[in-house]
């Protein structure tokens, strides 16, 4: 049945088929003049969608499209309900990590740029200790995938509980201390003032010789020129890295020619991946909001994320 609720998408004439989802959960479309909730199809705009929430007031609630909101932080206030993309995208995300993973430590960087014979190298993930910097959906998710490989998984988050598949899960006080003796870091973790530059020298000094960073959260997480010059160096094993900073990552950066690197184009959620999922979210969320139910995926606008 439909509901009462009147849900504007804009910016006008972008991602049709958000609209379709909107419908799907029983809810008008309607212009912003009209609404009550509004998603957001564009990935930026920030002044525009402010512009948008200051001339329509009866707009209450706010779907932006992606889990990493960086481009909204100055828009974000007290006086909407936000929602995002979060978890939409953690099953892609958390399998494209693992895949990073196990190129790393099983060499194909290194035999993919081959045109000859060559001898051996790699180390197994059977058994392994790991690290995953973050504790949201993608660390869910791959604390299950991991499971089957036996690994000793650490997961440092802001809120240390107990989660599923992990032996522990610490503090950020802790972080120093979960790098060593791990065979893979993995940064599965919301972009904040707090965890911009969360790995540098001294975060890749603590990481052993042959242990592999995997990057599917943000470039900005990363020192780039310090991890550069940790992989010439070979203090670590290798970076398997689907974000980068800055990104795209140029022509000619030195990441694109170290041996022990391996760079994606931040494909772990490609768009034919993302939009059934987003579109699932956006007809869930349409639904609550109409029936007055609690959202799916709420920004925090004091935390950012």
């Amino acid at each position: 049945m439909p509901t009462s609720a009147r849900i504007a998408v804009a910016p006008e004439g972008q991602r049709a088929w958000l609209a379709d989802a909107v419908r799907a959960g029983g809810a008008a479309v309607v212009d912003p003049a009209e609404a009550e909730g509004l998603v957001w199809a564009s990935t930026g705009g920030a002044e525009a969608l402010a512009a948008i929430l200051t001339r329509h007031p009866d707009i209450t609630w706010v779907q932006l499209p992606w889990a990493g909101i960086e481009p909204f932080v100055a828009v974000l206030d007290g006086d909407h309900t936000w929602t995002c993309g979060k978890g939409v995208y953690a099953v892609p995300v958390a399998e494209h990590a693992l895949m990073l993973g196990l190129a790393g430590l099983r060499g194909l960087g290194t035999y993919a740029r081959s045109d000859s014979w060559s001898g051996p190298q790699g180390e197994n993930l059977v058994g392994a200790a790991v690290t995953i910097l973050g504790g949201g959906g993608i660390a869910e998710e791959l604390l299950a995938l991991l499971a089957p490989f036996g690994c000793r998984v650490t997961v440092v988050r802001r809120h240390p509980v107990p989660m599923p598949g992990a032996a522990e899960v610490v503090g950020p006080d802790r972080r120093l201390d979960a790098l060593p003796g791990r065979r893979l870091v993995v940064l599965a973790l919301a972009l904040t003032p707090e965890t911009t530059g969360c790995i540098g020298a001294a975060e890749l000094a603590a990481m052993d010789d042959d242990a592999w960073l995997v990057n599917v959260a943000r470039g900005g997480h990363v020192v780039t020129d310090e991890l550069v010059e940790a992989l010439e160096e070979g203090s670590i094993g290798g970076a398997a890295l689907d974000v980068t900073d800055p990104e795209p990552l140029p022509d000619g950066h030195p990441l694109w020619r170290l041996p022990n690197g391996i760079i994606t184009p931040h494909v772990g959620n490609t768009p034919e991946m993302a939009f059934p999922l987003l579109s699932a979210r956006i007809t869930e969320n349409t639904r609550r909001f109409g029936a007055g139910e609690a959202l799916i995926g709420p920004v925090d606008p004091t935390l950012g994320y």
